[in-house]
């Protein structure tokens, strides 16, 4: 592999005191279909839990957005035991929104601070990565969502409803 290539990928590379994310590759499709499968993680996104043939060709899609935009979705990993925690990143809205601050981390991370240190790391990406507005979408009901995005500067900025369920639009400014 060329030197300018392990460039590109490790500055792709976010690293915080606990985390490290990474974009995903196919060494990862295992725990993307376990995450994206269950329901209490899925369960709050659009679109809902993915079969495992969804899940690889999201995955696809993934690797796609970060070769034309430069910045996407990472895998999150506990630095310390490298244990997979789930994703954070970006994606583009296909109600044309924008772009869209998201993360689903496994339930076992609740209460440990680690959703709220990943969309941290991945906000500061995105404004560096020259986005000038970023937008986060969190179900009413969604507390503990909701509590991240205002704690890392998301301020409201809109609502709609999405399947009976009121939604609340957050964005951040550059």
């Amino acid at each position: 592999m060329s030197a300018a290539i392990n460039a590109l990928k490790s500055s792709r590379i976010v690293s915080t005191e606990r985390l490290m994310m990474i974009p995903p590759g196919r060494e990862n499709l295992p725990d993307l279909v376990r995450l994206k499968a269950d329901e209490r993680v899925f369960g709050w996104m659009l679109h809902g839990t993915r079969t495992p043939e969804r899940t690889a060709e999201e995955l696809e899609d993934d690797a796609d957005f970060w070769e034309v935009r430069g910045y996407g979705t990472w895998c999150v990993f506990e630095r310390a035991s490298g244990e997979f925690l789930g994703i954070c990143g970006f994606m583009e809205r296909p109600d044309g929104r924008g772009v869209a601050l998201r993360y689903a981390l496994w339930p076992e991370c609740r209460g440990k601070g680690y959703a709220r240190e990943a969309a941290r790391a991945a906000l500061a990406f995105g404004h560096r990565a020259g986005l000038a507005r970023i937008i986060a979408i969190a179900r009413e009901e969604n507390l503990a969502s909701r509590a991240v995005l205002a704690d890392i500067g998301m301020v409201p900025a809109g609502e709609f409803r999405h399947q009976g369920h009121r939604m609340l639009v957050f964005e951040s400014r550059a």
